[in-house]
């Protein structure tokens, strides 16, 4: 298998380095100072602005776009580098569009969806959400309850959703939801477009996350839309979702290793340097085992995505792979940095360091696009099913 990128692509790549070398760590100092006031480490919309500009300038923009939207069309081994390298950084900044949803769109999306919505969000001109989760069922949308009923030329859904991110300012919202309850998951839930400002489509309360992030619950009272506002087949929503689900998990496997990475180096510079009982703190055993073990979990971690990008490309499914990459890069980056604080004793507790926010930001991850523990479960039933 050749892990191997071509010319062009990394030439990309090293832009895209040198991009979160120059634009975005040198923010870093001034969002720690803004987290540390109770203020968020949310970029301003001046800071967001000046970002895209570059973006444009460089040919960052719609890294991994179709070339008839503008995109560059990146395969997904390049997208491994170009999300490592922006996982090196808590300034919370990922190339526009956002990937996940964008797949999931192309896959599905009509001649008129295309260019009502398609089009304009890989330009960068809207924003867009994704309405998934409920109160009460979570990672299971088994237990989805949210309703879509057919009313002549239109829709009408009832329902609640919850940890939904940008919904606040997204022009448009994925919305999923239950047409047909006898067949659940298998042929039952669709997926809806909502324009915001939708009459029954209400943004209910924002909910306060740690790391700095924040989410929404929305109701749909009613909520009447156009029957073209189907994205895709009715009851074919699911397969669709989970396309976009993996996308996200893998590009979350590629931020846990740029995370580690940045806190290996940290750890490794201050240990290097810092003196106690008269001797630096990289000869101590246990600061060396910390090493060891990050930059091996390191390895192995990229070895995963590099194979499941591979196989992504080749067309082939890899629901399985991006479950076993989710969980292991949450967990490690979680392990990494957690070692890395300890290197640095009370200064790792403090704010003044990135390694706060690098810790809470992956301890939601381990919760978001599937909890760890429903990925152990689905791929241990996968793979018994092998040996049945």
């Amino acid at each position: 298998m050749n892990f191997e990128l071509d010319y062009e692509h990394r030439l990309i790549r090293d832009t895209v380095e040198k991009f979160v070398d120059n634009e975005l760590l040198p923010l870093e100092p001034r969002l720690l100072v803004r987290e540390s006031q109770g203020m968020g480490p949310g970029l301003t919309s001046e800071e967001l602005e000046s970002l895209h500009n570059k973006c444009r300038e460089l040919g960052l923009w719609g890294l991994d776009c179709p070339e008839e939207t503008g995109g560059v069309d990146l395969p997904a081994i390049a997208m491994v580098g170009v999300n490592e390298a922006i996982g090196k950084t808590v300034v919370p900044f990922t190339f526009p569009p956002d990937s996940p949803n964008l797949h999931m769109l192309l896959a599905t999306a009509n001649t008129d969806q295309r260019t009502r919505y398609v089009d304009p969000y890989a330009r960068g001109e809207t924003v867009s959400a994704i309405a998934i989760s409920e109160p009460n069922a979570g990672a299971d949308p088994a237990g989805m309850l949210t309703r879509a009923v057919r009313d002549g030329e239109h829709w009408i859904i009832n329902g609640r959703k919850i940890w939904i991110s940008r919904v606040d300012n997204a022009d448009f919202t994925i919305a999923m939801a239950v047409t047909n309850p006898d067949k659940g998951s298998r042929g039952g839930i669709s997926a809806f477009l909502i324009d915001k400002n939708t009459r029954g489509f209400e943004v209910a309360r924002e909910i306060p996350m740690i790391g700095g992030n924040k989410t929404f619950e929305v109701l749909f009272d009613n909520c009447r839309i156009p029957a073209g506002q189907l994205l895709g087949e009715e009851g074919a929503g699911f397969a669709p979702m989970q396309l976009r689900l993996t996308v996200r998990r893998l590009q979350m496997g590629a931020w846990c290793v740029g995370m580690a990475t940045r806190a290996l180096q940290m750890m490794c510079q201050y240990a290097n340097q810092r003196v106690t009982f008269g001797e630096r703190l990289s000869e101590r055993q246990s600061i060396q085992w910390w090493v060891t073990d990050a930059a091996t979990r390191i390895h192995a971690c990229r070895l995963m995505l590099w194979d499941a990008a591979v196989k992504q490309d080749a067309g082939k499914d890899v629901r399985t792979e991006a479950s076993m990459i989710k969980v292991h890069g949450t967990e490690m980056a979680s392990d990494v940095i957690d070692h890395a604080m300890q290197t640095y004793g009370a200064m790792g507790m403090t704010k003044e360091l990135p390694l706060q926010l690098m810790a809470q930001q992956v301890r939601t991850m381990r919760i978001y696009e599937g909890p760890s523990e429903v990925h152990r479960w689905v791929v241990a039933k996968r793979v018994l099913r092998q040996y049945e």
